[in-house]
């Protein structure tokens, strides 16, 4: 599918919120869960009332914004047939395929590369593969919890009006842009939001804000709970059938498990 890069993902922190009530949307006190603060750097300025209490809405019907913060470990396969577990609270981010393992840490951007057990961090292929782990961390998370992420640091968010889903079904549509951040700024998203769920049912990618075109619009479908929260594990667009694997979400880590060298059976 080639690269499809989003902003960085930033953990949210005490802020205050732009959050109103607009025509039938609740207001974010009465969600599930408690508020939903923006996180430093949200462009509350630049976006309107409307867009933000949706997306007060959307954390409210993915188990809310408590649930999201005591999720602390993340796991799921991605389209490349990559395994990744991600720690919130520590910030260490475990990638493996087949014998591959990598061990790294977001915050220090330092880290380990494993082959069958042995070290080659100091080699060409492990040198290469942990320079990668940022930006695959970036683009891996983002496909998994976009709709934890409408109100980033960095992020402008804008009600477009309303739209349809690939089947008809009425929307709510969002979009999505950054302002110096992540890996790629320049992108653009439109998030559909089905108002009978308050659940994002479907993206569009844009590569550049300023494209007429998406270069991909996909389902964001399959809802479960998993742990405290609920996920989403299609991406199919009707016809690849695209999706993430082996997700799981908890609110504990297994001690070990993170550093571990050898390739870990998928939770």
């Amino acid at each position: 599918m080639g690269s499809l890069g989003s902003l960085g993902a930033c953990q949210p922190q005490s802020a205050t919120t732009a959050a109103a009530k607009s025509g039938a949307l609740l207001p974010a006190a009465v969600l599930a869960g408690g508020t939903y603060p923006a996180a430093p750097g949200f462009d509350a300025a630049g976006s309107d009332a409307r867009a933000i209490a949706l997306a007060d809405q959307v954390m409210g019907a993915m188990g809310g914004y408590s649930a999201w913060q005591q999720t602390r470990l993340l796991g799921w396969d991605f389209l490349d047939g990559s395994y990744q577990l991600w720690d919130k609270q520590t910030g260490d981010f475990r990638w493996q395929k087949d014998s591959t393992v990598a061990v790294y840490n977001l915050g220090t951007r330092q880290g380990k590369a494993y082959r069958a057990g042995r070290d080659i961090s100091a080699t060409p292929d492990g040198e290469k593969l942990l320079s990668k782990m940022y930006p695959i961390w970036v683009n891996n998370s983002w496909w998994l919890l976009l709709p934890f992420k409408l109100k980033d640091s960095g992020v402008t968010l804008t009600y477009q009006g309303a739209g349809k889903l690939l089947d008809g079904t009425p929307a709510e549509v969002l979009n999505m842009t950054f302002k110096n951040v992540g890996v790629t700024p320049d992108n653009k998203y439109e998030v559909l939001i089905n108002p009978q769920t308050n659940l994002v049912e479907e993206w569009a990618y844009f590569p550049k804000a300023t494209d007429a075109q998406p270069a991909f619009r996909r389902h964001w479908t399959g809802y479960q709970q998993y742990g405290p929260i609920r996920l989403a594990s299609d991406r199919s667009d009707g016809k690849d059938g695209r999706g993430l694997g082996h997700i799981s979400a908890s609110t504990t880590v297994p001690a070990g498990l993170m550093q571990n060298p050898q390739p870990v059976e998928k939770r």
